[in-house]
């Protein structure tokens, strides 16, 4: 069996080999028609599109994601050539709620915005949503929740988006990239919405950058309808779009899911997937490395501050956003 893995997933070398003869590391743009031919199986990033271009032809039975998001696998076609693919749901969340919560805690100190009491609306509410929907209410904010799919099929507590948009104070974007149909987030916050706004929030989005329209958002933060954005995706990366990152409170470079134990879950997840498929016993045993814990303070804000700060991140960014593929590609994993 012969599988090719992106070079930049963590903590899968010495376990992939143990489950097929042969395992080949390339960086996931380098994966093409001629590469991937002859493998049984690819474990990849999103940085790598699976489409009929890639695939067909191929003897590729399986595709594993080790991420949340599945816009790059065209799923229609995979169901047509008969090729499974596994994404891994709620891999990150306690990385990107750490993100968030993070990313609040600094509008605070640094923008005055007063969190217990404060409105935040939730756009999405998966497994990331839910974990900032309990953290938000944690911390005394008040919490509309938007998530079309699961209203309709019944649940109750959810609330239009027209509604976040009269009444929020922070809205916070955490949908899947769904470019067509009833439920499409392409250009989901586009100029039609932030018209619509009544109290020029403060925005973050963590899921993916072309569910905010770029031009829509610079335009919204010029004329103030919205008071500030923490952006951490991107339309078009890695060709980032420098007058949004110079005019953003936060820009990174879609690190927000990036920590050590958030990586190790989706590599696990991945590995399970693909044991399944190919019947394969789960005798793997993925452990995190350990890591020095520094002495922190006693207050519960600074402490969060003090393990994760993601104006560095920024700060990094903005110093070299030509770079943006390699700081991403290079993130130290931080601990949750």
């Amino acid at each position: 069996m012969k599988v090719i893995v992106d070079n930049k997933i963590p903590y899968i070398k010495g376990l992939i080999e143990t489950l097929a003869d042969e395992v080949i590391y390339l960086p996931g743009k380098d994966f093409t028609p001629e590469v991937v031919k002859e493998a049984d199986a690819l474990i990849i990033r999103t940085r790598t599109l699976c489409n009929r271009q890639l695939l067909e032809g191929s003897k590729v039975q399986f595709i594993g994601t080790a991420t949340i998001g599945f816009d790059h696998i065209d799923t229609k076609y995979c169901q047509e050539a008969g090729i499974t693919w596994s994404n891994c749901p709620g891999c990150n969340a306690g990385a990107v709620e750490q993100y968030v919560h993070a990313a609040l805690l600094l509008l605070q100190q640094e923008k005055g915005l007063q969190l217990k009491g404060a409105c935040l609306g939730i756009v999405g509410v998966g497994h990331v949503g839910e974990r900032i929907r309990r953290m938000a209410e944690s911390i005394g904010m008040k919490v509309l929740l938007n998530d079309p799919p699961r209203a309709d099929a019944g649940e109750q507590g959810f609330t239009s988006l027209d509604t976040l948009a009269e009444q929020c104070d922070i809205l916070t974007f955490h949908t899947p990239l769904i470019r067509e149909g009833k439920y499409r987030t392409f250009h989901l916050a586009d100029r039609t919405f932030f018209q619509q706004l009544q109290r020029k929030p403060y925005l973050l989005n963590t899921s993916r950058g072309e569910v905010v329209e770029t031009e829509a958002l610079l335009n919204a933060l010029n004329t103030g309808a919205v008071a500030g954005a923490v952006i951490d995706v991107w339309e078009n990366e890695p060709h980032i779009n420098r007058e949004l990152l110079d005019k953003v409170f936060i820009g990174t470079p879609h690190i927000a899911g990036y920590s050590a134990d958030g990586k190790a879950n989706a590599t696990r997840m991945v590995l399970e997937a693909f044991c399944r498929f190919f019947h394969k016993p789960m005798n793997f045993h993925l452990t995190l490395p350990e890591v020095s814990r520094q002495s922190l303070s006693g207050d519960e804000n600074l402490q969060l501050l003090q393990q994760y700060n993601p104006h560095t991140d920024c700060d990094h960014l903005r110093a070299h956003p030509e770079q943006f593929e390699q700081l991403r590609g290079d993130y130290p994993l931080r601990r949750e």
